[in-house]
């Protein structure tokens, strides 16, 4: 049996396609899809409205499956359309590859052998060596902040997340997908990744030839496009992803594994650790009821702290606390804001009293976080460096 029919056999078992999405690549686009044929006859071709000679060469390949869409919407609308062809066909994993000639078809088997040995399903994406001669400073730049912004977004490392060159997991991408231009293909790997779902580069080669390859790619227009998705990624990122990722982790310990991962064995410094309780303690006694553990997530994220210690200290308003740290915020706030009510501690203690002495509550409240944050810090700084060194003469 000869190797394209071992490949197509590979190819078929794993019940993938190739997915072509084209615009105006007349010069490139018969390569292309001979370079593929020579693996497998599973090709969708997506032509999004182009209005070069694409037609024509397209009606010669009537053994593969096309997609007309009349005027061009985008790449990220004719992926989409490209996928919903495939899963309604039957297909689980869609490898996509870009019309303009600079993948190689031979890099088909890279994505194949990647995929026969991952136990679950993967995201894959090529990585193209954007140091070699020939490639633009500008696409090289463009990859880089690409890759940091999906490195903050995700968690994940990777070293090119611009490559057109991938294999989908069909049935555990997203369903619902909100890009259509060059943007989805950032939407897509992130949102991947936010559903656990692995997503990893594999080697690739590349090849530029300015006078056949055609860019479509609108400086201007299309990097408004990603800036603005990523600043909208990046907000979800803060305000739930990692407070979801962090929950799921921080329900697994127990109290004894807390204390001791976390805090006794932790890796960060002892000055590192007492700002991130006393980070906790003072949102957990500050006034921002019902938001105070998307702000600590989101502030020792940004700061970098320990966000297990600093989620732990601010639960310290547990319900039982509560009226203590209320009556204690009105006590300290009265000194600075008079008031003709007197305080005392017991039922009077209402929202309707809070509200009555607001301005002292708030005042307060700001005052007594900040007083037993830093005595909470220093406390904790000391008995951690007591720790170590008791750990070290022992």
């Amino acid at each position: 049996m000869n190797s394209e029919a071992t490949i197509s056999e590979r190819i078929n078992k794993l019940k993938a396609c190739v997915i072509i999405p084209t615009f105006n690549n007349c010069k490139t686009l018969q390569r292309v899809i001979d370079g593929v044929l020579q693996y497998t006859l599973n090709i969708i071709v997506v032509n999004d409205g182009s209005t070069d000679t694409t037609d024509s060469i397209l009606q010669s390949y009537s053994q593969i499956i096309q997609i007309v869409i009349p005027s061009n919407k985008g790449k990220g609308n004719a992926l989409r359309l490209g996928f919903a062809k495939a899963i309604q066909i039957g297909y689980e994993y869609a490898i996509t590859i870009d019309s303009d000639g600079q993948h190689y078809s031979d890099d088909i088997l890279v994505f194949l052998n990647e995929l026969e040995i991952e136990e679950k399903p993967s995201l894959l994406i090529g990585n193209r060596n954007m140091g070699q001669d020939g490639i633009p400073k500008k696409s090289s730049f463009g990859n880089s902040f690409s890759n940091f912004w999906f490195w903050f977004e995700t968690g994940i490392s990777l070293n090119d997340t611009q490559s057109g060159y991938r294999a989908y997991p069909l049935k555990a991408i997203p369903k619902k997908l909100f890009t259509r231009k060059f943007e989805f293909e950032i939407e897509i790997i992130v949102r991947t990744a936010w559903k656990g779902v692995t997503v990893k580069n594999v080697p690739i080669k590349i090849l530029y030839d300015p006078n056949e390859r055609v860019s479509h790619f609108r400086p201007f227009k299309d990097f408004t496009r990603i800036s603005i998705l990523n600043t909208i990624l990046v907000l979800i990122t803060l305000l739930y992803i990692k407070p979801r990722n962090f929950f799921r982790s921080f329900k697994k310990k127990s109290f004894k594994d807390f204390l001791r991962e976390d805090i006794l064995e932790s890796n960060d410094s002892n000055y590192k650790k007492s700002l991130s309780i006393a980070l906790g303690t003072f949102i957990g006694i500050s006034p921002f009821w019902g938001f105070q553990t998307v702000i600590v997530i989101f502030l020792s994220v940004t700061l970098r702290l320990n966000k297990i210690l600093a989620f732990a200290f601010s639960n310290i308003s547990l319900p039982p606390v509560i009226p203590f740290i209320i009556f204690g915020s009105l006590l300290v706030g009265s000194y600075i804001v008079p008031s003709e009510t007197q305080l005392v501690f017991d039922t009077s203690i209402t929202f309707t009293a809070i509200k009555n002495n607001m301005q002292q509550y708030l005042v307060g409240s700001i005052i007594l976080a900040l007083s037993t944050a830093v005595i909470l810090g220093f406390l904790s700084f000391l008995l951690l460096t007591f720790f170590n060194r008791f750990k070290s003469n022992k």
